[in-house]
C-alpha cells in the first residue's frame, strides 16, 4: 500500500460536505486525475458520500469562477467508479477524482437552455472555468507530480457511453496510465462523460500558470521534494509562545490546506486555532492518527513540510 506524499487539501477547497470520516478510503500516492461531470446543476448530495469523488468543482456563474469542495483527501481512494469484484482496480488505482459540476450532453444542455436553468456546458466551456480547472492541475502536478498529459481521444457525448468512441482503455493500458483522463476512459465504466471537453486548451493553461513550455517533457517529471527544515523544539509551540517558528508553521498549514481555523491568518503567536490545524492535519495522516493532539512534534514537523 502506498504512502501520502503530498498536501492533501486542495487550498480554498470547502470541507462543507467531508465524507472521508464516515467512509474511509486507501492511502495512494496519486499519479492520475479523472474528469467527471455530475449531470446535475448543483452540488450533488452523492448518496450521503457513498458515490462521492474526491473534489467537486461548482461553478459559480456571477462571480465566472469555480467553488471546490473536497470530500476526501487527494491521496485517499474515493467512491465515483464502479469497480467490478474481480477485474482491474479504478477507485483504488492511484486515482483523484474531481466532478465538474453541469453537463457534457447536448440534449441535457439544450433542454436546461430551454428552461433558463443556468449551467456550465463544459465541451463549450468559458475560459474562465477551464482556467478554474487548469489551477488544479497544475497544483497536483507541483505537489504530487501528476503528469500534464492525457489520453489522446475525448469523444463528444453520447458517442463517449460505453466505448462508442473507441476510448475506453484496455485493463493493461490503464495500469500503466499516468495523468489526466475522463470517466469515459477507465475500464469496467460505462459512463460517458466529461465528453468533448476541451481538453487540450486546459492543459495549455495549466503549463501556462506554471511557466512551462507546453511541448517540453519535463511536464511529466515529478518535482523534486522540498528540503524540511529541522524541527525547532516543542518548548516554541505552547500557549502564549510568540516566535517565528510559529508563523512558518501556521503558513505551511495554509499552504497544505489545513487553515481552516484561522480567522485572519497565521501569526507569531501560539494559540487555540494553530493547535486545531495542527490537529486537523495530524487526523489525516495515518502515521499519526493515534497522537492527534494538535501538538507538533518531530514527526508531525517532517510530515507537514514534506
Amino acid at each position: 500500500m502506498s504512502t501520502k506524499t503530498g498536501p492533501q487539501r486542495y487550498p480554498g477547497a470547502s470541507r462543507a460536505n467531508w465524507y472521508q470520516d464516515d467512509f474511509g478510503g486507501d492511502p495512494m500516492q496519486v499519479d492520475v486525475v479523472v474528469l467527471h461531470t455530475t449531470e446535475g446543476p448543483t452540488l450533488p448530495g452523492y448518496g450521503g458520500g457513498s458515490s462521492a469523488p474526491n473534489l467537486t468543482a461548482v461553478p459559480d456563474l456571477a462571480a465566472k469562477k469555480l467553488k471546490w469542495y473536497q470530500h476526501f483527501d487527494v491521496e485517499t481512494s474515493s467512491r465515483a467508479l464502479v469497480n467490478l469484484s474481480g477485474g482491474v482496480e479504478t477507485n483504488t488505482q492511484n486515482v483523484c477524482q474531481v466532478e465538474l459540476v453541469g453537463t457534457c450532453d447536448p440534449k441535457t444542455h439544450k433542454k436546461w437552455t430551454t428552461a433558463g436553468k443556468a449551467h456550465i456546458y463544459w465541451p463549450d466551456a468559458p475560459d474562465w472555468a477551464l482556467q478554474g480547472v487548469a489551477a488544479f492541475l497544475g497544483w497536483m502536478h507541483e505537489e504530487h507530480g501528476v503528469p500534464l498529459v492525457g489520453a489522446k481521444s475525448w469523444p463528444a457525448y453520447p458517442t463517449s457511453y460505453e466505448n462508442g468512441g473507441g476510448q475506453r482503455m484496455t485493463a493493461a493500458q490503464w495500469k500503466a496510465f499516468k495523468g489526466v483522463c475522463g470517466h469515459m476512459h477507465v475500464p469496467e465504466n460505462v459512463h460517458g462523460d466529461p465528453g468533448a471537453i476541451d481538453f487540450a486548451r486546459i492543459i495549455k493553461y495549466a503549463k501556462a500558470d506554471l511557466d512551462l513550455d507546453d511541448d517540453t517533457p519535463e511536464a511529466t517529471t515529478p518535482p523534486a521534494k522540498p528540503t524540511v527544515p529541522a524541527f525547532p523544539g516543542r518548548k516554541y509551540f505552547v500557549t502564549g509562545a510568540t516566535n517565528a517558528h510559529v508563523l512558518k508553521l501556521g503558513k505551511q498549514l495554509v499552504k497544505r490546506g489545513f487553515g481552516d481555523h484561522y480567522k485572519v491568518g497565521p501569526s507569531k503567536s501560539w494559540g487555540e486555532a494553530d493547535r486545531l490545524n495542527v490537529r486537523d492535519f495530524q487526523k489525516s495522516r495515518p502515521e499519526l492518527r493515534g497522537d492527534a493532539d494538535g501538538n507538533p512534534g518531530p514527526l508531525t514537523w517532517r510530515l507537514l513540510f514534506t
